[in-house]
């Protein structure tokens, strides 16, 4: 029997997470993606906790939009962004467990 390796991607999956990792290779994408969790929040909230200017979190939520591993909607005057995949969240949490885990 063929052993299975828990690490093998199908091939169209491997432009997605990379596309993925490379966005979320700025920290403060990664905090605002960490903030976010699986809940969806105002962009004002995302700012209050994440701790910079609206115009900063507003760049890099554009580019999170852009690159798909966030959607956003308006309610209002207010603009919810939520992750857009819960593979997203599966990858923030394995990178926050202990490396010993992940390796």
């Amino acid at each position: 029997m063929e052993e299975v390796n828990p690490l093998a991607i199908k091939e169209e999956n491997i432009e997605k997470a990379s596309k993925a990792l490379k966005a979320m290779g700025h920290p403060l994408r990664l905090k605002i993606l960490c903030v976010l969790g699986d809940s969806e929040l105002p962009v004002m909230d995302i700012v209050s906790k994440v701790g910079t200017t609206q115009s900063n979190i507003s760049q890099h939520i554009d580019i999170l939009r852009e690159k798909e591993i966030i959607t956003s909607r308006r309610e209002g005057s207010k603009i919810l962004c939520r992750v857009r995949d819960p593979q997203i969240l599966n990858l923030l949490e394995a990178m926050q467990g202990p490396v010993n885990q992940i390796v």
